[in-house]
């Protein structure tokens, strides 16, 4: 196992030098070479993200018409690394060691490892993972699904790593064997934009494009950190900031790729190593107060609205549009007129003077993007916050014109795609209908499981097997301290994964690894390369083709996984061939289409255009699908924190991050680069006032205690305190190693979505003995020899 390097904490992230650039380029280098693909990832990269190559493993950013040459950026090559790497999981290494061995390793060490060989299969007597065949698997798997006491107490998990064609199988599957339960990665991150979204503006995807970034005055950016999460994104701002747009951000912690970032294929940029300025406008909101934030900016816009009609002036508001388009404009704006700056100010943490700030480059610009992550979307009153940034565009016509609209963005690859695929608990009657109708069943209309209800099953003791479909659920989740050990009373665990990682050591009475071929792989199938497809978060669908030599000769696909698994479960049932599918998956595609013609007509020839095609979005052609018909404005009167801690409040409020080498739970290592970070992920970043406040001092080691629940005592000790340029009253830690302390109940009421960008916590005091101790026992660093 690894030990943290000297770790330096510094926590600098305002040293002045530019994001991206040189250092990007040698990361790259570093991780191709840790992995031993130095020279071989390289050529793979340059088909990643291309019309006849492959589509990244990691974040959903949408692929350009005319692709550059390099259309791949630090995090992308990071995860093709970590998914091509030589290091292999054989038998011969489970052999070697136990489950209960593993379960003490850190994240980094258990993916580290490489790509799993070969199908295993849990033994009890040796607490070891043993070769089994696929055929003994699905025969195994196909008997316990049958012997289940009830088809609903299956609980089918999908990844965003999953493709369209995998996915649409996946929950045929499912129907077919007679339940809807399908959580998904979607209901831990954007599931507040799915449910928001629609009360608002009758979809609920984003209503932007890549061309519409090439055409804005201005992009507002709340709670999202593209130079980690999504960097693709930032060739974009990168350009958007050249040509003299607008960016104004909003974010608790001062992320280094907004302020200043240098493209790596600018060669400006690359020999001035200066970058470009990002950020016209930065602002440390508090955390949970973005939602009176926007109200803030909202109230100064309809304010010089009030004050230009007064003066015979032209009107700062789009009334055109808003009379034609939408519903509620004059309750949301006297509200926002009562609502007092005093509020806003205390409750934000930002001045009126700098909202006022915000609002008049918002008015000045006639094309604006509001783009957002899951600093919004995983609060408690998440869609809450959402729907004020909607109402924000409203007011300016600023959704369905060129250069303007809502830009969610999302995470995973697929994830988007999954959900219109029908990974979906709660499906809506025109897709259930149209499913039974093409496959000759009843699909079942009762609503099943998202995430957190996945989880509330599970102590309830109603689950009795589950099977993800990639992902990492066991570490992803809220409360895994709670959840995690009602698991190995379940009678069935099944994990389809390219590699090893903490959920394959939480297991039920019987377990399955699965390993797949991976999306940069050949998938051949009666000598023919399949191509399967992905939705990006633009809606935009395309194929990917993967071009590299399986890991293993024992790898099969991940349709091929499903349709083993429905047919050993679903013998008696003859309605589906699902050897046609996995022979060729332009039949998959064309099963799509048939059950959605309007989205998937010609869906065969239509992803071999460049950049894939485009679903339809109503709200972008400026039709409204909602109850009233027109686009909503939506408001929660009188609640001015998105959470449960006011200002002032003698707890913190804990915001958890993902570092600069880390996707989801996927740690690359130990280094968070662009927040001067190195070397360990046991910190917590605080305000150097309430460092003082709370009589500690930079280097102190302190245990996380939730504040919320007394009943259910809920700590992580071990973190290591450092200063850092947050507001007060906030902190920040790394996830997943804060999971445990976020209550499965602190969620979005609507949506599920778990508050994790926004937890109550008290720290306490450690000393470092006791500290080393606790992060031995939980695996974070070795013991003493």
């Amino acid at each position: 196992m690894s030990e943290p390097k000297n770790p330096q904490l510094q926590g600098s992230q305002s040293d002045g030098s530019a994001a991206g650039g040189w250092p990007a380029l040698n990361a790259v280098n570093k991780h191709l070479l840790h992995q031993h693909i130095l020279l071989k990832g390289n050529r793979t990269l340059l088909s990643m993200n291309k019309p006849d190559g492959f589509d990244c493993p990691s974040c959903a950013w949408p692929d350009p018409k005319k692709p550059h040459t390099f259309e791949y950026c630090e995090n992308g090559a990071k995860a093709l690394a970590w998914e091509s790497t030589k290091k292999r999981v054989t038998p011969e290494f489970f052999a070697q060691h136990t489950v209960s061995e593993l379960a003490t390793w850190s994240d980094h060490d258990l993916e580290d490892q490489g790509r799993i060989t070969e199908p295993m299969r849990y033994d009890a007597g040796s607490d070891k993972y043993l070769p089994v065949s696929w055929d003994e698997a699905f025969a195994e798997i196909g008997q316990e699904l049958r012997q289940l006491s009830d088809p609903w107490k299956l609980e089918l998990y999908t990844s965003g790593r999953t493709s369209n064609e995998a996915a649409f199988l996946y929950q045929l599957f499912g129907r077919l064997y007679g339940m809807a339960n399908f959580p998904d990665c979607s209901n831990m991150c954007h599931e507040t934009t799915s449910v928001a979204l629609p009360e608002s503006i009758g979809v609920g995807k984003g209503t932007t494009t890549l061309e519409d970034f090439e055409n804005a005055d201005a992009i507002f950016i709340f709670g999202q950190n593209p130079g980690t999460n999504s960097p693709r994104m930032m060739s974009e701002l990168h350009a958007a900031a050249r040509r003299g747009a607008s960016i104004i951000s909003f974010n608790p912690l001062r992320e280094k790729a907004l302020v200043r970032f240098a493209s790596p294929q600018d060669p400006r940029d690359m020999l001035s190593r200066s970058g470009v300025k990002i950020s016209s406008q930065y602002h440390q909101v508090r955390i949970g107060g973005d939602m009176i934030a926007v109200q803030g900016i909202c109230k100064a816009v309809i304010e010089a609205d009030d004050a230009a009609q007064r003066e015979g002036l032209p009107r700062v508001l789009d009334v055109a549009f808003i009379d034609e388009h939408t519903h509620g404009l004059e309750p949301f704006a006297d509200y926002c007129r009562q609502l007092p700056w005093e509020i806003i100010e205390r409750h934000s943490g930002l001045t009126r003077q700098a909202l006022e700030d915000v609002a008049a480059v918002y008015m000045r610009s006639e094309r604006v993007i509001c783009c957002w992550g899951m600093g919004i979307t995983q609060h408690k009153r998440g869609g809450d916050a959402m729907q004020q940034i909607i109402n924000l565009l409203l007011l300016r016509g600023n959704i369905g014109k060129l250069g303007a609209g809502a830009c969610p963005i999302r995470g995973h690859s697929n994830v988007q795609g999954d959900r219109t695929m029908g990974i979906y608990e709660k499906a809506g009657e025109p897709f259930l209908a149209s499913m039974s109708k093409v496959f000759g069943f009843e699909a079942s209309r009762k609503g099943g499981h998202d995430v957190a209800e996945a989880c509330e099953a599970l102590l309830r003791g109603e689950v009795e097997a589950f099977i993800s479909m990639g992902g990492n659920f066991f570490r992803a989740i809220p409360d895994i301290d709670v959840v995690c050990p009602t698991v190995s009373r379940l009678k069935m665990t099944v994990l389809v994964n390219t590699k090893l990682n903490r959920s394959a050591t939480v297991h039920g009475q019987k377990a399955f690894l699965l390993p797949c071929i991976a999306r940069s792989e050949l998938d051949m199938q009666n000598g023919v390369a399949q191509t399967v497809t992905v939705e990006d978060s633009m809606s935009m669908v395309h194929g990917s083709t993967g071009m590299l030599e399986p890991a293993s000769k024992h790898l099969i696909s991940e349709v091929a996984i499903i349709a083993g698994m429905a047919k050993a479960t679903l013998a008696s049932n003859s309605k589906v061939d699902w050897d046609s599918y996995v022979n060729d998956y332009a039949r998959i595609r064309d099963k799509i289409e048939a059950v959605l013609p309007e989205q998937f007509y010609d869906f065969n020839q239509r992803i071999k255009e460049p950049g894939g095609f485009r679903l339809p979005n109503g709200a972008s052609e400026r039709t409204w699908n909602t109850a009233s018909g027109k686009a909503n404005f939506l408001f929660p009167e009188g609640v001015f924190d998105e959470d449960d801690t006011p200002p002032g409040a003698d707890h913190l409020q804990l915001m958890t991050i993902r570092s600069h080498d880390q996707f989801n739970t996927t740690v690359y290592s130990n280094d968070d680069r662009y927040r001067g970070i190195y070397g360990d992920r046991m910190v917590v970043m605080l305000n150097p006032q309430d460092i003082e406040r709370l009589g500690l001092k930079a280097g102190d080691y302190v245990e996380f205690q939730t504040a919320l629940d007394v009943t259910t005592p809920r700590r992580a000790p071990g973190f290591k305190v450092i200063p850092f340029d947050v507001p007060q009253g906030c902190c920040a830690a790394y996830y997943p190693e804060t999971n445990g302390l976020l209550p499965l109940a602190n969620r979005d009421s609507r949506s599920n979505t778990p508050a994790a960008k926004s937890i109550p916590v008290n720290l306490v005091r450690m000393n470092p003995e006791e500290a080393q101790v606790a992060l031995q026992r939980r695996g974070l660093i070795a013991a003493a020899s």
